[in-house]
C-alpha cells in the first residue's frame, strides 16, 4: 500500500504551514525513515522561473522553509537547488524568495550549471542522463513540488518535477527527441527512477489553474500533500481536481515502470478527508489524452488533429522568450521580416508541440488552441 498523507494548510503564514509540515510528516512515520543524522540531503523545489511567490509559479518560501527546518532538526547537511526553464538559478531562487530563506538556514545552492553523465539500467526508455553536479553529489533528494496544470503533460506535480535536475538547456533536447508525450513521460519516468526521490512535499496551498505550469491563476487548495510514492500522491491531486488519473501520461508510465501506484485501493489516504479538497471548478485539462498520440506527418491530419501554441498579439510585449525557449533547430518561432515591433509567428509545419513557449511565456499571452475536431471529442469525453 502506497501511503499519501493530506494535510489542511489556509495560509503561507509560517508557523501554520511548520505546524502543517510536522503533522504530514508525522503522519508518514516521520523524517526518520527517510533520513539520517549527517546524511547529504538535497531539496529540490520547483523554480520554474524568476516569478516572485504571490503568481504561484515556484514552490512558496514558507514551505520550502518548513521542510528545511524540519530536515535541518532531524540533523542532515543541507543542499538545495533547481534548473530552471529559463533563467539562472541564482536568479529564480531569488526572485521567488526561496535565496532568502536558504540564506538564512544557511543552506548553500547546489551546483546546477555543471552536468554529469548517470547511468540507469533499470530504466524502461532512456538508460543515460546528464545530472547536475548538486544532484550527484547528494546522497539522497527531498522533492518539493508544485500543484499547477502543465499544457504538455496536463499537470505538473512529483514526476514532473525530477526535470530540474537535468542541467540548462539541455531539458529542451529531450522535447526536441522525445515528442510523442507517451514518450516524454516515460523519460521523466525514468528519471525519477534513476534518483529515487526518498520523499515528496507537496504545495498545494495556493495552486495554478488554467494556462499553467507559469502563465495560469492562483487557485486557492488550502492543502499539502506527503508521500513516498510519485505515482499515487499524483493520482491523489488528480482526483481532487475532477482528472482521471489513468488519463495523464506520467502516471500511465510510472504504472508501467512500477515506480508507483494510481490505483485508488492501493493508496492509504492519512490526515484529512479527500473529498473536503474536491474542487470539480478547478480549470485543467479535463478532455480527452489530446497530446498521446504520434504526430503526423501529414500537414491537413496535423492541422485537424493537433493542438498548437497560439501568440494572443495584444498581449505580447515582444521579448523573445519564447523565441528563446524553443527547442527546435532552426527554431518554430521567428520575427516577421526581422521586425522585433511585432509579435513572433510560428512555422507550424515545422512545430512539435512541446508547449515549452507557452510554459515559459512571462506575459501568459501564449495559449493552447484546440482544433474544432478536438474540442468536440473532448466535450463527449468530458
Amino acid at each position: 500500500m502506497a501511503e499519501v498523507a493530506i494535510v489542511r494548510c489556509e495560509s503561507y503564514e509560517q508557523r501554520e504551514v511548520d505546524a502543517a509540515v510536522h503533522r504530514g510528516l508525522e503522519l508518514i512515520g516521520g523524517l526518520r525513515s527517510f533520513v539520517k543524522p549527517g546524511e547529504k540531503i538535497l531539496l529540490k523545489p520547483n523554480m520554474l522561473s524568476a516569478d516572485p511567490p504571490e503568481k504561484c509559479v515556484t514552490t512558496h518560501p514558507a514551505v520550502f522553509k518548513a521542510a528545511a527546518l524540519a530536515l535541518q532538526k532531524a540533523g542532515v547537511q543541507l543542499s538545495y537547488g533547481d534548473s530552471p526553464g529559463f533563467g539562472s538559478p541564482e536568479g529564480v531562487a531569488r526572485k521567488s524568495g526561496i535565496a532568502a530563506v536558504a540564506a538564512e538556514l544557511g543552506i548553500p545552492l547546489a551546483d546546477f550549471h555543471q552536468g554529469q553523465e548517470a547511468v540507469c539500467a533499470q530504466a524502461l526508455q532512456n538508460k543515460k542522463f546528464t545530472i547536475a553536479q548538486g544532484v550527484l553529489a547528494s546522497e539522497g533528494l527531498i522533492s518539493l513540488p508544485k500543484l499547477k496544470t502543465h499544457g504538455l503533460t496536463r499537470m505538473t506535480g512529483c514526476i514532473k518535477n525530477q526535470f530540474g535536475c537535468i542541467p540548462g538547456f539541455l531539458k529542451g533536447e529531450y522535447h526536441v527527441k522525445l515528442p510523442e508525450v507517451s514518450h516524454f513521460a516515460q523519460m521523466l519516468v525514468d528519471l525519477n527512477v534513476l534518483l529515487q526521490p526518498r520523499l515528496f512535499i507537496m504545495d498545494g496551498i495556493i495552486a495554478m489553474e488554467g494556462n499553467g505550469p507559469r502563465g495560469g491563476r492562483p487557485k486557492k487548495m488550502n492543502v499539502l500533500l506527503f508521500s513516498s510514492d510519485p505515482v499515487a500522491l499524483d493520482a491523489v491531486v488528480c482526483r481532487m481536481v475532477g482528472v482521471i488519473p489513468e488519463t495523464v501520461s506520467t502516471i500511465q508510465a510510472g504504472m508501467k515502470s512500477g515506480l508507483g501506484t494510481c490505483l485508488e485501493q492501493d493508496i492509504n489516504l492519512l490526515g484529512d478527508v479527500l473529498e473536503a479538497f474536491a474542487d470539480s471548478t478547478f480549470d485543467i485539462n479535463r478532455g480527452s489524452n489530446h497530446n498521446q498520440r504520434r504526430i503526423p506527418q501529414s500537414k491537413l491530419l496535423r492541422e485537424i488533429l493537433l493542438s498548437k501554441p497560439c501568440i494572443i498579439e495584444s498581449g505580447c510585449v515582444k521579448c523573445g522568450v519564447c523565441i528563446k525557449v524553443c527547442p527546435v533547430i532552426p527554431k518554430v518561432l521567428a520575427w516577421p521580416q526581422g521586425d522585433q515591433e511585432r509579435p513572433p509567428v510560428y512555422d507550424y509545419d515545422r512545430c512539435i508541440r512541446c508547449f515549452c513557449c507557452q510554459e515559459l511565456c512571462p506575459e501568459s499571452t501564449i495559449i493552447i488552441k484546440k482544433t474544432r475536431l478536438r474540442r468536440w471529442v473532448d466535450k463527449i469525453h468530458a
